[in-house]
């Protein structure tokens, strides 16, 4: 996943799929799992989210000014990606 010239570095499938399971067994109520890549570690980590509202909160990739940022977010339900302009 993110193979492509746009992005920091590629993500095995397999370790999105975990997180993805990660979210959705959770305790707490998370409905969102953002992809952040944090530029000091030079990795990906997943931020688990409960609305909307609070992915408003994390800096787009492109736009941060700090070391991490959002790459995806993704709906922890339906797997579907959640375009960053409509949160």
């Amino acid at each position: 996943m993110f193979d492509s010239q746009e992005y920091p570095t590629s993500l095995e499938e397999s370790q999105f799929e975990s997180w993805l399971e990660e979210g959705r067994e959770s305790k707490m109520p998370y409905e969102f799992m953002l992809i952040v890549w944090d530029e000091l570690e030079g990795s990906y980590h997943p931020e688990y989210v409960e609305s909307r509202n609070e992915i408003n909160k994390h800096p787009i990739w492109g736009e941060a000014a700090g070391y991490t940022s959002i790459i995806a977010v993704y709906n922890l339900f339906s797997e579907s990606r959640i375009t960053l302009t409509d949160s």
